[in-house]
């Protein structure tokens, strides 16, 4: 896992959104894998004023959602398919039909989370997964003990969960119990994974997902088991790791040899 520790939230993003962007130039028709919350909201705003620069382009993406709220409709506010509409897709040139979502409303659970599973494998997977981390180490929906092969599916959220959720719901009879999320087994699947923290409310969690065993009580420690993982933090979310001397070092580190092996192609091409 490469983990790259800035000194606040909008150096996090300015290092995401690049990122992101390095993706998408490579590949013009990529599949995101996006996720809803506080700090990747912040990242489809650096994605929007790119795409309003000229800098990336939608037009041939194709998007999967991780999650979404049973028992919400499509139009209800808090949902997720009305979030990432008014924070990202309302705003970009992406096409309706290379958009996909769970279902708050489906007609039978299990068949739709298997149809899901299979219109990710239609679009040839998915190549860059973008992630938020919860306090107890859950990655979209996957709570602790979730299977780290799991599947999509529903899951029943804890009672930290709904707490941190619950100021966005005028009503308490209104916060849902039970989502449909995509399955770690899901997640790991993905070509490449990137996971957005920052705060210090993130700490423990952070530490758990990088250095801690790998276990069910803390999901995000299957992604130690995936080869291509970018973690981006700030001061903060990172104050718990025990190696962050060792990270800096890697990262400082890294950036010049990416720059020294650049240089080295100039140089050939000069002499070609």
């Amino acid at each position: 896992m490469l983990v790259l520790i800035h000194p606040n939230e909008a150096a996090v993003i300015a290092e995401a959104y690049g990122i992101v962007r390095r993706h998408m130039t490579a590949k013009p028709a990529i599949t995101l894998g996006l996720a809803t919350g506080g700090t990747p909201v912040r990242l489809y705003e650096a994605m929007i004023a790119g795409y309003s620069r000229g800098e990336i382009d939608f037009a041939r993406v194709k998007t999967f959602n991780l999650d979404e709220y049973v028992g919400l409709a499509q139009d209800h506010p808090q949902s997720y398919y009305h979030f990432m509409n008014v924070h990202l897709f309302n705003l970009v040139n992406i096409q309706r039909r290379n958009i996909h979502f769970l279902s708050g409303l489906p007609h039978d659970i299990e068949k739709h989370c298997e149809e899901y599973e299979k219109l990710i494998v239609k679009a040839g997977g998915i190549d860059l997964q973008i992630l938020g981390i919860g306090r107890d180490g859950h990655i979209g929906f996957n709570e602790p003990s979730s299977s780290l092969c799991s599947r999509t599916r529903d899951k029943t959220l804890t009672r930290e969960t709904i707490e941190d959720n619950r100021r966005f719901f005028t009503k308490d009879e209104d916060m849902p119990r039970w989502a449909l999320t995509m399955g770690v087994g899901t997640i790991l699947d993905s070509r490449n994974i990137l996971v957005l923290a920052t705060g210090r409310a993130k700490a423990n969690a952070v530490a758990a997902m990088v250095e801690g065993p790998l276990t069910a009580m803390c999901p995000a420690s299957a992604l130690q088991m995936h080869p291509r993982v970018t973690l981006v933090v700030d001061e903060a979310a990172a104050s718990k790791l025990n190696q962050d001397a060792y990270y800096r070092w890697m990262q400082a580190n890294d950036y010049r040899m990416y720059d020294l092996l650049e240089k080295g192609k100039r140089t050939r091409r000069r002499r070609a």
